[in-house]
């Protein structure tokens, strides 16, 4: 188990890395998380959802992604409180102290999916959440040292050396522990090193003579990290790694308070004729921008009025007068619209807000929740995309006789405005379509569009990412530290 001494350690992509790496060698691997946190979530083939970073690791594993990889996830809606999904289906919602007495009754669930996970393999990666030094939580814990102690695995910490602090991160982390929580800890690897990793000795030395722990190895930064789907929104603060050169289109995107599923900018992030610029609270949306998206939301209703806190209300007015384009996926779609009503208080206190009426359609939440993978047409372009369904609410409206796509099965999905320049529809996932992207873009104007193959671009990541932890990692070690799971023989 990879726990970290903090949050943003890079826990996910160390898993994700090694999951490819050993899975190349020929074991049967299987990532798991048993609690996240994160509103990036995917559909899962068996019809529920999970944090997107393990969809990635199944990825990385050549697995499908199924509910048992993460059996708990959070989803925030305020900042107390959060949906509470158990083994794929949202079950309801928490606020911060009632999930602490909540979570000793989901141990079954979490144990059950990870017994379920290492019969089918050769080898359990299991990917802890926040840090085990939150003593203040570990009674009840199922996300570290908790999950550790239930199935008898041992753990590997990860400290980030680029936030600084990572002897004393190690070292306190060592001295907060109780010692049966200490002696789970078979040793730890430093991430995101930068420079010259002999300069790091001494700090090696120290680290061991305050904790004996043995280190598994120094990983040096990852550039190609930006390239792979991120599960924190801290993540879109951070540039992209990008060729600029032939940039000839600005796509904005107003960061939104309850920003969700927002790996829906990575196929836009990476092209080289999109300058994509995500805007943070405070700052107005540009005045050169060809297209505004407004990306999926946690909260509808909340993010609608912090839209309008931060004025980017009048923002994307001013911008439409200009003659710009406007696209909402999900939430964002939801918020075009003339309404949003949420007559059940599914995400708050029950209510209406007003929408930014750019699209003659209106929203009603309701209990259900819509999770599919599917294919569609998108029919101004012809080109065919697909991606997954996760939403709460029905939208519905005259606009939507003008869809944006035609799904499989024969129904139409979203709505446009009579101009075209406005539309919406509830698909994540369609920009990573390299023939929708490419005739989308140059729809706009981005007549360099064309050379990004995106879904090999995140292969070559995380086959990058397997050989970088392989030269830098000692991966017999920690092969040799597996041992079988409580119960298992």
């Amino acid at each position: 188990m990879f726990q970290g001494t903090g949050s943003d350690v890079g826990k996910s992509l160390i898993v994700a890395g090694l999951c490819r790496l050993f899975a190349r060698r020929g074991l049967r691997v299987r990532p798991f998380k048993p609690q996240n946190m994160s509103n990036n979530a995917a559909v899962t083939v068996d019809g529920g959802e999970i944090g997107r970073a393990q969809a990635l690791q199944a990825r990385a594993a050549g697995i499908d992604p199924t509910v048992d990889l993460n059996p708990v996830l959070l989803k925030p809606e305020t900042d107390t409180g959060a949906q509470v999904v158990v083994h794929g289906r949202r079950v309801g919602h928490a606020r911060a102290r009632e999930y602490q007495a909540l979570k000793p009754t989901l141990l079954a669930a979490v144990l059950d999916s990870a017994a379920r996970l290492a019969a089918g393999s050769d080898l359990l990666l299991v990917e802890g959440a926040g840090s085990p030094a939150e003593i203040n939580l570990r009674a009840g814990d199922i996300a570290n040292m908790g999950f550790a102690a239930a199935a008898g695995v041992p753990v590997v910490l990860v400290g980030d050396i680029d936030r600084g602090g990572v002897i004393a991160a190690l070292v306190g982390t060592h001295a907060v522990l109780d010692p049966a929580d200490r002696d789970r800890v078979a040793g730890y690897l430093i991430n995101r090193f930068r420079g010259d990793p002999t300069l790091f000795h001494d700090g090696l030395t120290a680290i061991g003579e305050r904790t004996g722990w043995p280190g598994f190895g120094v990983v040096p930064w990852f550039a190609d990290a930006a390239r792979l789907p991120a599960e924190d929104a801290v993540a879109l603060e951070r540039p992209a790694v990008q060729d600029r050169t032939g940039t000839t289109l600005v796509v904005a995107v107003p960061k939104l308070s309850r920003i969700a599923n927002f790996d829906d900018l990575d196929p836009l992030r990476a092209e080289p004729s999109v300058d994509l610029r995500v805007v943070p609270p405070g700052q107005a949306l540009p005045g050169d921008a060809d297209l505004v998206l407004l990306p999926g939301s946690k909260s509808t209703i909340g993010d609608l009025r912090f839209l309008r806190e931060q004025g980017w209300d009048v923002d994307i007015a001013a911008h439409v007068r200009r003659g710009g384009r406007v696209l909402g996926l999900c939430g964002g779609y939801q918020m075009l619209g003339r309404t949003v009503r949420d007559p059940d208080g599914i995400e708050g206190p029950p209510g209406e807000a007003p929408g930014l009426g750019l699209l003659a359609v209106d929203t009603e939440l309701t209990p259900e929740k819509t999770l599919t993978r599917t294919r569609a047409r998108h029919l101004a372009t012809g080109q065919p995309v697909e991606g997954y369904e996760i939403h709460i609410g029905r939208t519905d409206g005259p606009d939507r006789a003008r869809p944006v796509l035609m799904l499989d099965d024969g129904r139409p999905e979203g709505a446009a405005s009579a101009d075209g320049r406005i539309a919406g529809c509830y698909l994540h996932g369609l920009f990573a379509a390299d023939g929708f992207r490419r005739a989308y873009l140059r729809s706009l104007g981005a007549d360099g569009a064309g050379g990004l193959a995106f879904d090999a671009s995140v292969e070559t990541a995380l086959d990058r990412l397997a050989d970088h932890l392989e030269r830098h990692l000692d991966t017999d070690a920690l092969l040799a530290a597996a041992r079988p799971m409580a119960g298992r023989r």
